[in-house]
């Protein structure tokens, strides 16, 4: 970083050449004004491959000393810095880091400027060239200008750099004012180095002006959210019920030492996991003298409801600890702690008080229809885990086949007594080692005989229906040995979508299961199980008996739904029609019925928006809350709930990002989409028919209503029950819907579009050749119309044993849309005959999903 006291001056007398790129004109240095290193470096810079979309790290030798790609585990990262660079370096470098096209620019330069008297106001300047030359010449990067770190004569090392506290001070606040008009974010790292006497604090540094290890570890801790596009604090979901962010870092780097209470031997376990990459952790039950520790501890927290899972966690800079009045809660507070160690780095101070408002939040596979590994159940009981979800239900018996291995009959599993997935089924090993995955996890695991109704690989094996008196007595045997063998708090009866031809089949049958002291579970509507047994919702009925206890599952089928219609139909749902969880409704669970044939098992998760839904799932039923009735839009009319899905769907967004990056997640920010409406044009059953919204190009009524999102939901097809954007939707109408979406470059972009998500239950039909859908809807940007995609099966006859293939738009390739620079006109037309399907497998779904991400 030394360099000539004379540079300055020599600058200031040299005449430059000059060369005008767009508005912006950057000076041309002379090769001999730099160093060989830094000629060394360029040149090097040059010849390496010239990637898109990277990030790059540009500054001096405290920049050029990281190895940033190995700090973020992230090979996209690039080190572009330069031992002894300065502002003007990084300008005569510039347009080859601009030709890269990268999608970030982190910037650290100017006291190496500073230490050659260059004046702050020059440093500034340059600075904001660098700025809006990036913004110029490559718009779509986004540009970081950090702070200037502090310096310290301490070590009496680089006295021309370390004496510059003052100008240090000046530059920085001037960055961070001149930051809105220079295109540019502005990233304060200057103060959290900083000590009681504001200079860069002796332990992070060995000569006053270079970082050591631990200092890079602080810089990415604060840039962590920059790099990877989160909140400036952890997206935390579900959202605790009390948060109080407060001053400090909690070293979690420094950490080796967990204090648990007796008792919490699998919690302490689970932490042990998380430091040991800093060491070899120990686990006491004594506190640890002058050192960061972790204390799990057994007290009394306070909650309103369900203290059994409620927790206290406190992080300070010595030390965090969670408090929980069982092991259970102090596992929902290490998943909370998880989400805050977002970096593996540090963890912010914070002061958190937590509890569930439903007891009941649960996840149902059916594994019966499509059979799915141990190892992908795991995967989907992980992260129940994490979102704080406490009910597995496991649905393993079904027409199609039967898939619980029961020791005395042998005959049920057998191939040739399965329609699909022939020979797959869960031996009892399969089924321990599932129910203690969830055990460690606190998650209860509920199996599910499904009685006696969807069956018939039971009658394939046995040769006799269930209500029969040989039907029973086997059943008698099946449940003795599932409850003896797996000791469950439930099993799941089903008992729905049958004719009960012997009415004292469920009664008898629950008693059965319950003398073992297994409780009882079954669908509603169903047949006759007794009062005791708790009830799961499935259709419209509510819980209207109070003396029975409710498990909701109205609308929570995530077969039926659209990805984005998901998270927006679950986020505003209010689960059993209760803020919070009573006597009367336990909570909810969201259901994956995928009744179609799949070609591979992974995809039940890419088909099926699993873990969007899971997550705006257990943000509601952890906090509770949501609106009266049924919802697939966003309120765009009600700024609280709107602001509120806002802040909801940023946390998502960063859960993807964190947690989800190799696992299948169909969601993509929609909130900020703004649809005009207009209609409804009579088109008398002509679908063609064209209006002035397509025919002139001049076209300025008056919008008919407003909405916002990525798919927008016209007539739910089970409306009235769900409500649609159209309060009293007309058969043989045409609406338009229009918006404008903003491009920084002139160039294709991946686009989301779809006009009927078919369900993964029903045996609907694929669009025609050439069509979006039955209905003639059309799209067009910029006045081109969009051509729909090739269907590998189009116009298919549904048929639940042919799989799906590339009919959504979440599970095919992108449209690729052409945008110019600047705004982007999208039209997209909407007609419909009549509202009736051709059948019950083929409803209409008057909608339409654009998403440009």
């Amino acid at each position: 970083m030394i360099g000539k006291r004379i540079f300055f001056t020599f600058c200031c007398l040299l005449v430059f050449r000059v060369m005008t790129v767009a508005q912006v004109q950057l000076p041309v240095y002379p090769d001999s004004l730099f160093s060989t290193y830094y000629q060394q470096r360029v040149s090097h810079f040059k010849t390496l491959p010239k990637t898109t979309d990277d990030i790059i790290f540009l500054g001096n030798s405290i920049t050029d000393g990281a190895e940033w790609s190995e700090l973020f585990s992230d090979s996209h990262i690039k080190n572009r810095g330069i031992s002894g660079d300065i502002s003007a370096g990084v300008i005569a470098r510039l347009p080859e880091t601009a030709d890269r096209k990268p999608a970030k620019v982190f910037l650290l330069i100017g006291v190496n400027d500073l230490s050659r008297n260059t004046p702050p106001d020059s440093v500034v300047k340059n600075i904001m060239l660098i700025a809006n030359y990036l913004h110029e010449k490559t718009p779509a990067t986004s540009v970081y200008i950090q702070s200037i770190l502090p310096v310290n004569k301490i070590y009496n090392k680089f006295g021309s750099h370390t004496g510059k506290s003052a100008q240090i001070t000046e530059v920085n606040k001037k960055l961070q004012s001149g930051a809105a008009s220079s295109h540019y974010t502005y990233i304060n790292i200057h103060d959290a180095f900083c000590g009681a006497d504001g200079l860069l604090r002796p332990e992070l540094t060995n000569d006053g002006l270079h970082l050591k290890g631990e200092g890079y570890l602080i810089w990415k801790h604060l840039i962590y959210p920059y790099v990877f596009d989160l909140g400036s604090k952890p997206s935390l979901l579900p959202m605790p019920q009390s948060l109080k962010w407060l001053p400090g870092f909690f070293p979690f780097y420094k950490c080796s030492s967990i204090i648990a209470d007796k008792g919490l031997a699998n919690e302490a376990n689970i932490l042990e996991q998380l430091l040991k990459a800093n060491g070899e952790p120990s686990i006491s039950h004594d506190s640890v003298d002058n050192k960061p520790y972790i204390a799990l501890k057994l007290a009394k927290v306070k909650a309103p409801r369900l203290a059994d899972e409620a927790y206290h966690l406190q992080v300070s800079e010595k030390r965090v600890q969670i408090t929980a009045n069982t092991a259970h809660g102090i596992f929902n507070g290490i998943q909370t702690l998880i989400q805050l160690l977002r970096d593996n780095v540090m963890l912010d101070a914070c002061d958190i008080t937590d509890w569930p408002a439903f007891a009941w939040r649960g996840y149902m596979v059916d594994v019966g229809r499509n059979y799915q590994s141990v190892e992908q159940l795991k995967q989907q009981i992980d992260r129940m885990a994490l979102y704080k979800l406490n009910v597995f239900h496991f649905h393993a018996t079904e027409d199609i086949a039967w898939r619980l291995a029961i020791q005395k009959y042998p005959e049920l599993t057998r191939p040739e007594n399965m329609l699909r997935d022939k020979g797959q089924f869960y031996t009892v090993d399969d089924v321990k080692e599932l129910q203690r995955f969830c055990k460690d996890r606190h998650i209860e695991f509920v199996p599910e005989i499904d009685m006696p109704g969807h069956s018939d690989a039971f009658k394939r094996a046995f040769h006799c229906d269930m209500q029969s008196d040989t039907g029973i007595k086997i059943l008698k045997e099946i449940t003795r040995e599932v409850c003896e063998t797996y000791r469950p708090t439930y099993l799941h009866i089903g008992g729905d979508e049958v004719k009960i031809s012997n009415v004292g089949f469920l009664p008898e049958m629950c008693h059965a299961v319950e003398q073992y002291g297994v409780k009882t579970i079954g669908w509603s509507p169903g047949g006759n199980v007794p009062q005791n047994t708790i009830r799961q919702l499935w259709m419209k009925e509510g819980p209207v008996d109070k003396k029975v206890k409710y498990i909701d599952s109205r609308h929570m089928y995530l077969n039926h739904m659209d990805p984005l219609e998901s998270v927006t139909t679950l986020f505003y749902r209010m689960i059993g029609d209760a803020p919070v969880g009573n006597n009367n409704v336990l909570g909810g669970e969201i259901c994956l019925w995928n009744d179609r044939a799949v070609n591979r098992q992974e995809d039940l998760l890419t088909m099926n928006p699993v873990y969007p839904a899971m997550l705006a799932f257990a943000e509601r039923s952890w906090r509770g809350g949501g609106r009266s009735g049924w919802t697939a839009s966003i309120p765009a009319g009600d700024t609280s709930a709107l602001n509120n899905f806002k802040e909801f769907e940023s946390r998502l967004i960063d859960q993807k990002q964190q947690y989800f990056k190799t696992l299948p997640f169909s969601y993509h920010r929609q909130r900020d989409l703004v649809w005009d409406f207009y209609g409804p044009y009579d088109n008398a059953g002509n679908l063609a028919a064209r209006f002035k919204p397509e025919i002139d190009p001049s076209f300025k009524d008056s919008n008919s209503f407003t909405a916002k999102g990525g798919t927008l939901i016209l007539r739910h097809w089970w409306y009235p029950l769900v409500n649609g954007l159209i309060p009293h939707p007309k058969e043989n109408t045409t609406w338009y819907a229009s918006t404008k979406i903003c491009s920084d470059a002139d160039g294709y972009q991946n686009c989301w579009i779809g006009f009927n998500n078919l369900s993964r239950s029903y045996t609907t039909d694929t669009p025609g050749p050439g069509t979006w859908d039955e209905r003639g809807s059309e799209v067009w940007v910029n006045g081109s119309l969009v051509k729909p995609p090739f269907l590998k099966f189009a116009g298919r006859k549904g048929n639940l044993e042919a799989p799906l293939v590339d009919e959504g738009y979440e599970y095919r390739q992108p449209i690729k849309i052409y945008l110019k620079k600047g705004w982007n006109s999208i039209l997209v037309k909407l007609p419909v005959a009549g509202f009736i399907g051709k059948d019950s497998n083929n409803p209409v779904k008057w909608m339409f999903t654009f998403l440009p991400f």
